[in-house]
């Protein structure tokens, strides 16, 4: 503890005495000692990434370098150290970038250097990492962290550390989203410009003229998708506490990513980031209701990393081709943690893969949800009867199978009963489809997570789909718990779960 107070500058006479009655609240799990190594791994690592021995660097050295890196334009470096400070020859020194930014704006000297937004930062994770155990009390916490002087009205401005951003919902169930991320530029051409044909094979054809310039009507760039980080945010508007898995670049893309999900709530210190590769950034081309996309996904190394705190459930979704190292590391994980849920959304590369490769996932599965189409590739069954497509899904191990269905709706199986949904009726013709499968699924896990019956969690999920219809993009119309209910009151009276036939 005496650490952490000299990271801190912090000589509050009940700091020890408060810090020790947090840890005590939760079974002496060793936090603040968590933080302590936490703080140290993270310092070590940035150091080596400024090629600086962390052995033998003055802390002028280091200062010097901060400020370069930042100047040079390298601020990705310390997006993963907004609490972290490091001690070199007895001096406390920043690694959050706003610090390092007020010291080369303000032209100061290494005496004058600022610790502020660090320091801030570092009282918010320590009593945001006391809160978020499930055997404390958060407002126990937070009384015990005010009479230590660790919650200042200063902090309570600054909106990287609200109280509603680290202690909301802390006793809500985790759930670790895995899978890719993308930025999307979403095109709309102008159709005085370019037009829309069949050729003579059936195929629908967009013609415009080549070496041209052309005017289009607008763009739109909507950060952070794809089925886990949709599914995230997804969540996280519903109310659970959500993080994500993705691998992405040390480019402006990937850092405005990563500032969007941090905006959305979703915890971000799962992410890998890797330097000298570029995010996925995919353009959509929009004409008229219909679109076509031009995608292109990057080469990571996709390694597994250790989550940052352990979920309750992990949801796969969409991964590139090169990842079975990948699940095999998931596999590994949930082995060794078989109280985690899993909750499993198959993407291309998992039905190439087909069922006998991808069988233990099936098996360890809590629910899967996908499409009929996909459902018949996954079983070998025939897409026609709906029953058999269930059951067969039930034979590769799956506890709960979802499948959906475009305009009939979905069906759902605990093994005892075999459900019907209908969608929520339209409330006008969809603005673009995208992302309608994984708002769909995402909340029906949601309501799972949450504790409710299958039937409650076959009433949620269309809603969701339905309003992610009405927004380009597949986050915009993602719906939070209270809208949900409200759409829940307004529904029609044969809105409801109904036995299959």
């Amino acid at each position: 503890m005496s650490r952490l107070a000299e990271l801190l500058g912090h000589d509050h006479p009940l700091f020890v005495a408060n810090v020790a009655a947090m840890e005590k609240s939760a079974g002496n799990a060793g936090i603040d000692i968590k933080l302590i190594a936490d703080i140290t791994r993270a310092g070590h690592d940035t150091m080596r990434q400024l090629g600086l021995d962390t052995a033998d660097t003055t802390p002028d050295e280091l200062f010097q370098a901060l400020n370069s890196a930042v100047k040079a334009g390298r601020g990705d470096l310390f997006f993963d150290t907004k609490y972290v400070i490091v001690n070199v020859g007895g001096e406390a020194i920043s690694l959050n970038e706003k610090d390092i930014q007020a010291n080369i704006d303000q032209d100061r000297y290494f005496n004058e250097r600022s610790l502020e937004h660090a320091r801030r930062q570092l009282r918010s994770e320590l009593i945001k990492r006391y809160a978020d155990h499930e055997r404390t009390n958060n407002k126990t916490i937070n009384n015990l962290a005010r009479e230590a002087g660790l919650q200042l009205d200063k902090d309570s401005d600054n909106s990287s550390v609200k109280e509603d951003r680290n202690l909301k919902n802390t006793n809500a169930p985790l759930v670790l989203c895995i899978g890719d991320i993308v930025t999307n530029a979403f095109i709309k051409l102008s159709e005085d410009y370019a037009e829309s044909y069949t050729d003579d094979k059936g195929y629908k054809r967009l013609s415009f003229e080549l070496g041209a310039k052309l005017p289009y009507d607008e763009v739109e760039i909507v950060k952070s998708v794809e089925c886990s980080p949709n599914a995230a945010v997804s969540m996280s508007r519903i109310g659970l506490r959500t993080s994500l898995m993705s691998w992405l670049g040390d480019d402006e893309a990937g850092r405005g990513m990563r500032t969007y999900l941090n905006d959305q709530a979703v915890d971000t210190r799962n992410l890998v980031v890797e330097r000298g590769v570029k995010s996925n950034y995919h353009y959509v081309l929009r004409y008229g209701a219909d679109r076509t996309k031009f995608q292109k996904f990057e080469d990571y190394a996709y390694h597994w990393k250790e989550p940052v705190e352990k979920p309750d459930w992990i949801y796969l979704g969409v991964l590139g081709e090169k990842t079975w190292l990948l699940h095999e590391a998931i596999l590994d994980y949930l082995d060794k943690n078989p109280e985690i849920r899993l909750a499993f959304q198959p993407g291309m590369y998992h039905l190439m893969w087909g069922a006998e490769k991808m069988k233990a996932f099936y098996q360890r599965a809590e629910v899967v949800v996908l499409n009929r189409e996909e459902a018949a590739q996954v079983t070998g069954k025939d897409r026609a009867d709906i029953k058999v497509l269930l059951q067969a899904m039930h034979d590769l191990g799956v506890n709960v199978p979802i499948i959906t269905d475009g305009a009939d709706g979905a069906y759902a199986s605990d093994g005892k009963s075999q459900y019907k949904m209908p969608n929520y009726p339209d409330i006008a013709p969809p603005v673009d489809r995208t992302g309608a499968g994984d708002a769909f699924a995402s909340t029906l896990v949601a309501a799972l997570a949450l504790g409710h019956s299958l039937d409650v969690a076959m009433t949620w999920a269309p809603i969701n789909s339905m309003n992610v219809l009405q927004h380009l993009g597949a986050q915009a119309g993602l719906q939070t718990l209270p809208q949900i209910e409200e759409w829940l009151k307004k529904a029609p009276s044969d809105y409801k779960p109904q036995p299959i036939e």
